[in-house]
């Protein structure tokens, strides 16, 4: 791969023989524009890349000055737009940019790059995952005007079911065990779905069992998000190119990932496998919930959900990671051999990894961000002098205002506030007594 990084029209044709899945071919809709990577700028189509050439990475704003940072924006001058119009919301999936981690958080030495997933529309890498199971579904015959689609979720996946629902003209309902964050409920409703929550002693195979229930009794579409191959082929086909893309001009060590459906581990790393084998794969999830360490598999029903809690589960703080399961999507990708290195999540570090990110990066994620950054933090800690990390950041931090991610944020002013307040004599509102 490095002899053909001198040559932009080589490494513009590897990237175009390689951006569509080896095997039996995940088709994207012709319309679809995917897999140009942040890099790129905006949204090149896979099929309309020139041979000799490939999208830049930066071009420069005219009259700002060469060395301003704000000079540059994701292959675009500010102000420049997409160059397109979208024909629906569902068209700004994807395409989400790798942003360099400064000097406050990363290690001396080591580069880390975000892949701000929260840059999608609803704002977490479930969009992907749900435009491409509802897609599939029309392509397939599976959903016509009017059908109801249901599907068991921790938050991210049902804001986006309801999302594609909302826009397909579908009905929506969601499934969702009691303990996920209540502002996941009320988004989802706000999009017009139906919310059924479960008991919290079901865990995450209760909501599972309750979506199949319903499905069945009432003749919904199941989306059946930790099964499918649309899953994970989505993966492979955008997620995958676009960390390629994005790293074609600079060295790639290491991509780090967690797990929810495992969709992302699996699509994105076997893509990444294929086309740069000399990346290591990083694979993490909570200490407290160490499903894979286990090495206990999950018992399956016929269809490939899970039969029961897996032994090895514990509660965790980790929203939308590791379910009490191993989800298929997740053992399949096991199969494949995909996980170089394997990081547990120690208790505490996720959170305050989170809160570090907003303090020092101004990058506002979730919980299972700053999982994934503090594996990637204490990969880099390990790794050569001169490496250069990867990691997922799969949503935002807004989804969780009700959690502890926030627990220590008050609404009201606190004492410094107040003294800044009363340093001029005017509109101090005093606290109530």
């Amino acid at each position: 791969f490095s002899s053909l990084a001198s040559s932009a029209g080589g490494l513009a044709l590897l990237l175009l023989s390689s951006s569509a899945p080896s095997g039996d071919a995940f088709a994207l809709p012709s319309s679809r524009t995917f897999g140009g990577g942040s890099g790129g700028g905006g949204s090149t189509r896979l099929n309309q890349w020139p041979p000799s050439t490939r999208p830049l990475s930066f071009v420069p704003i005219v009259g700002a000055p060469k060395s301003s940072p704000s000079a540059t924006r994701l292959g675009k001058s500010r102000g420049e737009g997409y160059g397109e119009l979208l024909d629906d919301i569902t068209h700004a999936v994807g395409n989400t940019p790798c942003v360099k981690i400064n000097d406050r958080l990363c290690p001396p030495g080591r580069t880390i790059y975000a892949k701000c997933e929260f840059f999608n529309p609803l704002s977490s890498v479930k969009d992907r995952l749900a435009l491409s199971i509802i897609e599939t579904a029309e392509a397939e015959g599976k959903l016509k005007p009017g059908d109801t689609v249901i599907e068991a979720t921790s938050g991210n996946t049902g804001i986006a079911v309801a999302m594609m629902c909302a826009q397909r003209g579908y009905r929506c309902v969601i499934t969702m065990a009691e303990p996920f964050s209540v502002e996941r409920r009320k988004l989802m409703r706000m999009l017009g779905a139906k919310v059924i929550v479960t008991p919290k002693a079901g865990k995450g195979t209760g909501m599972v069992e309750k979506a199949a229930e319903l499905a069945s009794k009432h003749g919904w579409f199941l989306c059946h998000q930790f099964e499918t191959e649309a899953n994970w082929k989505f993966h492979e086909a955008t997620t995958g190119p676009e960390i390629c893309n994005d790293f074609a001009d600079s060295g790639l060590d290491y991509w780090v990932t967690g797990y929810g459906t495992g969709g992302t581990f699996h699509g994105a790393g076997k893509y990444i496998k294929a086309n740069r084998p000399d990346v290591k794969i990083v694979l993490a999830e909570p200490g407290a919930a160490a499903l894979l360490d286990s090495g206990i598999a999950t018992e399956r029903n016929d269809d490939g959900s899970p039969k029961g809690s897996h032994p090895a589960f514990a509660a965790h703080p980790i929203q939308g990671w590791t379910p009490d399961f191993i989800p298929l999507v997740l053992e399949e990708a096991q199969a494949l051999d995909l996980m170089d290195e394997y990081v547990a999540i120690p208790d505490g570090a996720a959170v305050q990894t989170s809160q570090m990110l907003a303090r020092t990066q101004g990058i506002l994620t979730g919980i299972s961000g700053g999982a994934t950054m503090w594996a990637a933090i204490e990969t880099a800690k390990k790794a050569p002098e001169g490496s250069v990390i990867c990691a997922m950041l799969p949503d935002t931090g807004e989804r969780y205002l009700s959690t502890p991610l926030f627990a220590s944020i008050d609404a009201d002013m606190n004492e410094e506030e107040l003294e800044i307040a009363k340093s001029t004599p005017s509109h101090i509102l005093l606290p109530a007594e």
